[in-house]
């Protein structure tokens, strides 16, 4: 049953989303399948398919998405292709016969050097980055990558990204849908988003590209083959300059939710949101909600050596699509001096938020505001604290969230008392947390640089969540049998119905 909430991690825990797309779509297809050329691209004609167009659900047993993940890299671990481009699943002509996702991962052998003068920290004109000049840095940046990104976007058939010169991370085939390649990122109940006027629950869908600058460090860790990643303090560290874009789609569409009027749409091949856990993916429609973009910009951020930035979907905004893609807002440290607890009217220094961004954006910024954008999840509703049971609280933000990203990882993604972490109450449903505020809970909200792992021991991945929460899992449990996830998948021990709908517990990427 879907719980009518923002579930217990929405957005923040699950391992690869392998439920969401189904056991018989978490597939990796062995090597010569996925070597098979891709269909000529043609122009799109995806249709949205009514749930009652989809093959009846198929039995199975209640399960959490580590066992699901975990089964399905064990299935195919023999003959795993880090390079493998989708799950298997291929849309028939009948629903679909356009482009299909191909990954590119020729990574670049040698550093490439960023622009000389980046138009990003040009924009700040000689001053430190501010609220004043925030938001014009994010601009700079959306104007710097978006030639091919509308393309991307908007222009689909005309797609080549390697041509471009964005790549994508191994070993994730089993989660990506053959169309777009995107994988599922959170689920979030129609309430968390009623004040916007959502009336039925969504599924978000995500797809993270690396520009040359950044896929160097991509081919430092995985090399040739990508079946022998270098872990030292250093490889995973991105060179300077280099950017990193999210795109986030939403299942609801402008019926669904009336702030989605008129966004661009993409095809994905799926199962239909709202449906069973089990049930076959179909082809439908997607809107496209949030594009974040981080950079690698020690002169501007030296503390932590990032910005990140998230653009929202603005109906109002007037001309083309990606005009109407706004800043949500900037972040380039987690403002460890400002307790937004005990100190609630003190103001951010390390965050800015547009004023202008429409409503439901700011409905899920983290803790004290900070920066989250409405697929991120950093409100955990509901959570126990102290042994209380609260129906929401802020407890994350971009940076935080993307703070853990060490391998292996021994901390959790949001602040929690436990590892693995723990839930409680009637529902068995309320994640427990440290006290807000708390010397513990600011543990989360620090501003080290990439290369300084959260906890000692452990291999810094320098903000990158793909790395330490997806792409070496997923090799790992290949290759060795195992994920390295053993405190995640502690949650197996769990009998019968798991506490919480095993579709709500997804973790949405980098």
């Amino acid at each position: 049953m879907k719980r009518s909430r923002q579930s217990l991690m929405s957005g923040v825990l699950g391992l690869t989303g392998c439920v969401a797309l189904s056991l018989s779509g978490c597939k990796v297809p062995e090597a010569d399948a996925a070597e098979a050329k891709a269909p000529p691209k043609k122009a799109p004609t995806a249709k949205v398919v009514p749930v009652s167009a989809t093959a009846p659900a198929e039995p199975g047993k209640a399960r959490t998405p580590f066992a699901a993940a975990r089964e399905a890299f064990e299935r195919n671990s023999v003959n795993a292709n880090p390079f493998a481009d989708n799950n298997g699943n291929i849309p028939p002509s009948w629903q679909y016969s356009g482009p299909m996702f191909s990954l590119s991962h020729d990574y670049p052998q040698a550093p490439v050097a960023p622009p000389a003068n980046p138009p990003w920290i040009a924009a700040l004109k000689g001053q430190p980055i501010s609220k004043a000049n925030a938001l014009a840095y994010v601009n700079a940046l959306k104007a710097y990558i978006a030639p091919s990104m509308q393309t991307l976007l908007y222009n689909y058939p005309r797609w080549d990204a390697a041509k471009e010169g964005w790549y994508n991370e191994p070993w994730l085939a089993s989660i990506r849908e053959s169309i777009h390649g995107t994988y599922v990122g959170s689920e979030f109940p129609a309430a968390t988003f009623a004040a916007s006027g959502l009336k039925v629950d969504m599924t978000t869908y995500v797809l993270t590209y690396y520009d040359k600058v950044a896929a160097y460090a991509l081919g430092q860790v995985w090399g040739k083959t990508a079946m022998t990643p270098t872990l030292t303090n250093t490889s995973a560290q991105f060179p300077e300059g280099s950017i990193v874009i999210k795109v986030a789609l939403t299942s609801a569409l402008a019926k669904d939710w009336p702030v989605m009027q008129g966004a661009s749409l993409w095809p994905v091949y799926v199962p239909p949101p709202n449906g069973p856990s089990n049930a076959k993916p179909v082809t439908m429609n997607a809107s496209i909600m949030q594009f974040d973009i981080i950079v690698k910009d020690s002169k501007t951020s030296p503390k932590t050596g990032w910005v990140f930035s998230t653009l929202v979907y603005d109906m109002r905004v007037p001309g083309t699509p990606w005009d109407k893609m706004i800043p949500l807002g900037a972040m380039w440290g987690d403002d460890p001096n400002v307790n937004s607890t005990l100190n609630p009217g003190t103001p951010l220094q390390e965050t800015v938020i547009n004023p202008a961004a429409p409503a439901y954006s700011t409905a899920t910024l983290g803790w004290g505001g900070r920066l989250s954008g409405p697929n991120d999840g950093a409100v955990v509703a509901p959570a126990s604290i102290n042994g209380q049971i609260v129906p929401a609280v802020q407890a994350s933000s971009c940076m935080s969230c993307h703070s853990v990203a060490e391998w292996p990882m021994k901390t959790f993604l949001l602040p929690t008392t436990t590892m693995p972490p723990t839930v409680v109450g009637p529902n068995n449903d309320a994640l427990v947390l440290e006290q807000p505020g708390s010397a513990a809970w600011m543990k989360w909200f620090q501003d080290n640089p990439g290369n300084v792992p959260l906890d000692p021991g452990t291999v810094p991945m320098d903000f990158d969540m793909v790395f330490a929460f997806k792409s070496l899992p997923a090799w790992q449990a290949a290759t060795q049998g195992n994920s390295g996830m053993k405190a995640f998948e502690a949650v197996d021990l769990l009998r019968g119905t798991p506490p919480v709908n095993p579709r709500d517990l997804k973790y949405n990427g980098q």
